[in-house]
């Protein structure tokens, strides 16, 4: 984090929007329990750490919008219960009223239940049911919402053509029985695992004919997703499939200005060549009791400067 500059003038300038953030909840009402290399998590704590970030954006009074970059509700929580434990974080969501809560799918989102009850119950505007999207908060700023799991083994029904392609990919690149180990894997072959997920071609099209639009408007672009896809931002088993692409595609225009992401719960940050920040986000889940991640991003003309709350470090952002 040391490459990213920080300015006391965010202390007194006004941002022109703010918005509160969180990601990786993944409630499950379970015992404490670990991560497959052996990271607590709290699981029932996690639920908590939402409501105290609820009440602090609303305390905060200014706050446009609230973003959730995926995974409110861990693949462990018992199936019979999946529906209404999603429903019981969405409520706790709603408890924002200062404005919208946008939410991406995550990888344990789509254990629980399949992509088309997700998209009616987090509301995300869909077509065909692809869960991509944009909005604008602010007139000269826009915010791109990606699926990283558009073409995922997890999700879709088993012969979508998605699914079809997804366990393809995995046949290809990952050898083991167990396709969500990257055993044997090396550097950025380790993202080839069936808890990521990538960017189907209709989508990567609708990406380019977005940033097309918001450079031909002279917008400021935030891309959010709940896959990072930079290398140096995450571990590289958490990495988006066809990264690349996607960076292929957005590094043709100067309007995009950072990405933010999930899913490695440890957090990360990348400059990339283009001068694009990538910053992946701490999780909600592995936050011991009594302490918190979340955090609010204010938006200034020239910078963006996420504000966290106890293991969400605090950074200022400036545009390239």
């Amino acid at each position: 984090m040391a490459s990213l500059a920080r300015n006391s003038l965010s202390k007194v300038e006004q941002p022109k929007f703010s918005f509160g953030i969180i990601t990786d909840v993944q409630y499950a009402d379970i015992p404490d329990g670990c991560s497959f290399l052996g990271v607590p998590r709290y699981y029932r704590h996690s639920l908590e750490v939402l409501k105290r970030a609820v009440i602090s954006w609303n305390n905060h009074g200014g706050h446009s919008f609230a973003m959730n970059l995926g995974d409110i509700v861990d693949g462990y929580c018992p199936k019979e219960s999946s529906r209404n434990t999603v429903m019981r974080i969405v409520n706790e969501f709603n408890a924002f009223y200062l404005g919208p809560v946008y939410h991406i799918l995550g990888n344990h989102c789509l254990y629980n239940l399949p992509r088309n009850e997700l998209n009616e119950i987090l509301k995300i505007p869909t077509s065909d049911g692809n869960s991509y999207y944009t909005f604008c908060p602010l007139t000269g700023f826009r915010v791109v919402v990606l699926d990283g799991y558009d073409i995922s083994a997890i999700g879709w029904p088993e012969g979508h053509p998605h699914t079809i392609r997804a366990v393809n990919i995995l046949n290809k690149n990952n050898p083991n029985a167990n396709k969500n180990s990257p055993f044997g894997l090396t550097g950025a072959e380790r993202r080839f695992v069936r808890f990521n997920g990538g960017v189907g071609k209709e989508q990567l099209a609708w990406l380019d004919e977005t940033l097309l639009d918001a450079n031909a408007c002279g917008q400021k672009v935030i891309i959010c997703c709940h896959l990072s896809f930079h290398p140096d931002a995450t571990d590289t088993s958490a990495l988006l499939w066809n990264y690349e692409e996607v960076l292929h595609v957005i590094h043709r225009y100067e309007c995009v200005k950072v990405c933010l992401a999930g899913h490695t719960h440890v957090g990360g940050y990348a400059l990339d060549s283009h001068g694009i920040h990538h910053r992946v986000l701490e999780a909600a889940l592995e936050c011991p009791p009594g302490t918190d991640a979340f955090g609010h991003v204010d938006v200034y003309e020239n910078r963006l400067s996420i504000v966290g709350t106890g293991c969400m470090d605090s950074v200022e952002i400036y545009f390239n």
